[in-house]
C-alpha cells in the first residue's frame, strides 16, 4: 500500500510529460503531412538522378581528342 504513495505520483508525471509531448507535437505541426512519408518509400530518387546525371569525361577517365 505504501508504494501506491509513490507509483501514483510518478504515473501522474508521465502522463502529464506525454500530453505536454503530444500537444508540443500538434502544435509544431507535426501531423500536417503523413501521406509524403509512405510515398518516399514507394517512388526513387535514382529515377530524376539517371536522367539529369551524365558521365564526363573526368568520371571515365577518358581524353578528349
Amino acid at each position: 500500500m505504501a508504494s501506491l504513495y509513490l507509483l501514483i505520483p510518478i504515473a501522474i508525471i508521465f502522463v502529464c510529460i506525454a500530453v505536454a509531448i503530444f500537444i508540443w507535437a500538434v502544435k509544431s505541426e507535426q501531423f500536417e503531412d503523413l501521406e509524403r512519408q509512405g510515398y518516399d518509400i514507394l517512388f526513387d530518387e535514382n529515377e530524376e538522378k539517371k536522367s539529369t546525371d551524365k558521365p564526363d569525361d573526368t568520371q571515365t577517365g577518358k581524353d578528349k581528342q
